[in-house]
């Protein structure tokens, strides 16, 4: 690709971000559509997001993607939120509208497209189990309330934070039976016929596993979010008790597709963004 003083800049912010597949895909929408523009990763500090994406906006960025740790302080942050990062309570997608920044939230509409392809089915009438209640896991967790899951049980190393989230689903949907698992996630988990996990363990080599092998099943369903790798420990363990197993890399397309489309008013390329990402995790 030739860079010219034309070119659209846009990017994902995270802390750290040397993981993030995000410019592969993205990288391979602007090519297939033959647009000038350029996708980059930027690691930026969560005590200087709010200083880098006015920044951002005033060098002329198209667009950006936020990953973790920053999503909450986004949410918190901007003063302009769609819909869809009200709902949630944590911003992935950043837009700038003239001399507005703009926040949305397209994880939760990502993780049910991702699951509906993964299992043909969405949460509707199944006990849910999410492990890890940041921004990712919130945004799965409300959606699942949302789309008519039978009941949510969340867990978290950090107590106050799944409390919260589960207090924030019963306000979104009242009545809706949601409990918070303080110990021996196992026992719990295993009893739900959907497993989330969200929490970043599995993202580096040699991360203790969120989810001992006990806690898994035949006739299970468990999703990881964690994208990078064909298969996490976690899945591994899953799969040999008989579970359907999934990673993030579903969820993963589906959310940057929602983004694309946010900042360019164009419909994506998903199945040449698909291909990128498999070729990446795959075949590299």
């Amino acid at each position: 690709m030739k860079i010219s003083g034309k070119t659209k800049p846009y990017a994902v912010l995270g802390h750290p971000v040397g993981h993030t597949l995000s410019p592969v895909m993205q990288m391979a929408a602007f090519r297939a559509l033959r647009m000038d523009a350029v996708y980059l990763a930027l690691d930026v500090a969560p005590d200087r997001l709010m200083q880098v994406l006015p920044a951002m906006q005033a060098m002329g960025f198209g667009g950006a993607n936020l990953t973790v740790p920053l999503k909450e302080i986004a949410f918190r942050g901007l003063k302009t939120l769609d819909a869809s990062a009200k709902r949630v309570g944590a911003v992935n997608t950043v837009a700038f509208r003239g001399d507005e920044v703009m926040g949305y939230n397209t994880d939760g509409e990502g993780l049910l497209r991702a699951l509906k392809e993964a299992f043909g089915s969405a949460p509707e009438g199944l006990t849910v189990f999410v492990a890890g209640t940041g921004g990712a896991g919130r945004a799965a967790a409300l959606m699942c309330a949302r789309n008519g899951a039978d009941s949510i049980r969340l867990f978290d190393t950090d107590g106050g934070r799944a409390r919260r989230v589960a207090e924030d689903i019963q306000k979104d949907q009242k009545g809706f039976p949601v409990s918070v698992i303080s110990e021996s996630p196992e026992a719990g988990a295993r009893e739900c016929d959907l497993i989330i996990q969200a929490t970043p363990a599995g993202m580096k080599p040699g991360d203790a596993v969120p989810l001992l092998p006990e806690a898994f099943r035949e006739g299970q369903f468990v999703y990881d979010l964690i994208y990078m790798y064909p298969e996490t420990p976690l899945l591994a363990a899953a799969r040999r008790a008989g579970a359907q197993t999934a990673s993030g890399l579903g969820m993963l397309l589906h959310q940057g597709a929602a983004a694309f489309e946010i900042w360019t008013g164009i419909k994506p390329p998903v199945d040449v963004m698909r291909k990128a990402l498999e070729e990446a995790v795959y075949h590299a």
